[in-house]
């Protein structure tokens, strides 16, 4: 995709974001550089999960390497098949991965399609009704049973709420409807007269989220979405756990991938993100023998000949010539919006991104993998800005960038060498 073919406001939303510091929600393919070798592979599976299979995919990759930025680039493919998306962030505290109940719940907070942003369980549960009525017409109830049969063999709770929403919504009761709307995704503490009204009781467990996203993947193909795009991310937070939770955590992602491979999830492709030392070392996958076998893939021959096939992939990082490239790319997305085109693309030339790039890298130890986030982040906010607001700005003259701690990550910090580094451009 060109920079060309993005809407103002898209191109807006990836501009605001990396200045941010953050990674963009839409618009990726722009940005997109050393994605090439998983296009292929990535759209054939995706077709495979809209056709009713299922997928499951690891990547690994070190800190600064790409991994959400990848996420969010196949979450773009996946919208734009119809699919929904979800995005969850492993995290000892908040969404321990050995607590199901709470990822699933996480999962319908995150939830997305190409039309309602998160969370968009209620507008996908009101497409799933709005579509059968239109089927049925009067017969909505015989239909609504048929459609809920599969699900009542395996999660009869969650097919009993969804029955009880269709008719408050029929009855106009709005206050119920949004109880069952958030006991469905998996909240707790719903007042116990909406439960008891739909003949469910307590909250979801771990066992039951299983059934729970079961129920999920049902609704959603019935309103048209095909498919769920499932990310976890960060999994590799699972090496700082107590050991108990740990291995309990690793027992449930090797479930997952089991039920996965049984069937019992058609339509779910399941991503998750982790460094290298998560995926091989002592603390991570090789802890539970059944894990590390369903997950080795051989990473000894050159990353040039990975199969992106593979059940593990990985992504190789940013090297100078990339860093270069995406910034290229972020210069003409920039431009395109730009009061004067051609003076960001004279004044911020070629030669000047791959010192801003060089000089960054250097300072940070020479990771480059370390250095994509801040060069973007300063390369909008501080040189692009400047020179499409001010015609007399010259970067080179006019600018003598520097890193502070306070805006570094924990990762940057330890790369840098001081307080303030000071960046001299050739």
């Amino acid at each position: 995709m060109s920079a060309a073919a993005l809407s103002p406001r898209r191109r807006k939303e990836v501009i605001d974001a990396l200045r941010r510091g953050t990674v963009p929600r839409n618009g990726l393919d722009v940005l997109a550089v050393g994605l090439d070798r998983f296009e292929s592979t990535v759209d054939i599976e995706l077709a495979t999960v809209a056709a009713g299979g299922a997928v499951f995919k690891a990547v690994r990759g070190e800190y600064g390497a790409g991994k959400t930025f990848l996420a969010r680039w196949l979450g773009e493919r996946a919208k734009r098949r119809g699919m929904a998306v979800a995005e969850v962030q492993i995290s000892e505290t908040e969404t321990p991965l050995h607590r199901l109940e709470t990822v699933y719940r996480r999962v319908a907070e995150s939830l997305q399609t190409a039309e309602y942003p998160p969370s968009a369980l209620r507008p996908v549960l009101d497409a799933w009704l709005y579509l059968l009525d239109q089927e049925a017409g009067t017969a909505a109830q015989d239909v609504l049973e048929r459609r809920l049969a599969t699900v009542s063999r395996t999660t009869p709770a969650f097919a009993a709420a969804l029955r009880a929403y269709h008719a408050a919504l029929t009855a106009g009761d709005n206050a119920t409807a949004e109880g069952l709307v958030a006991w469905l995704g998996g909240q707790p503490h719903v007042a116990a007269s909406v439960r008891r009204g739909a003949g469910v009781r307590g909250e979801l467990d771990h066992f039951g989220a299983f059934g729970f996203l079961q129920g999920l993947l049902t609704v959603l193909r019935d309103s048209g979405h095909p498919g769920l795009l499932l990310i976890l991310d960060e999994v590799e937070t699972l090496q700082r756990a107590r050991s108990d939770v740990r291995d309990k955590a690793l027992n449930a992602l090797r479930q997952l991938i089991d039920e996965i491979d049984s069937g019992r999830f058609p339509g779910l492709y399941l991503a998750i993100t982790g460094t290298p030392a998560f995926f091989d070392g002592p603390q991570g996958v090789q802890r539970l023998a059944p894990l590390a076998q369903r997950l080795a893939t051989d990473f000894s021959t050159d990353a040039r000949f990975d199969n992106p096939r593979s059940v593990q992939v990985r992504l190789p990082g940013f090297t100078r010539d990339s860093l270069r490239e995406v910034g290229l790319r972020v210069r003409d997305l920039y431009a395109t919006g730009a009061a004067d085109p051609r003076r960001i693309e004279s004044v911020v030339d070629d030669r000047y991104l791959g010192d801003l790039a060089t000089a960054l890298a250097g300072r940070l130890g020479g990771r480059v993998g370390v250095v994509p986030r801040l060069f973007l982040k300063k390369l909008i906010g501080e040189v692009l800005d400047r020179v499409d607001q001010f015609p007399d700005f010259d970067p080179r003259a006019d600018y003598a960038p520097t890193i502070a701690v306070n805006e570094m990550t924990d990762l940057e910090r330890n790369a840098a060498s001081a307080d303030e580094v000071p960046l001299d451009l050739p």
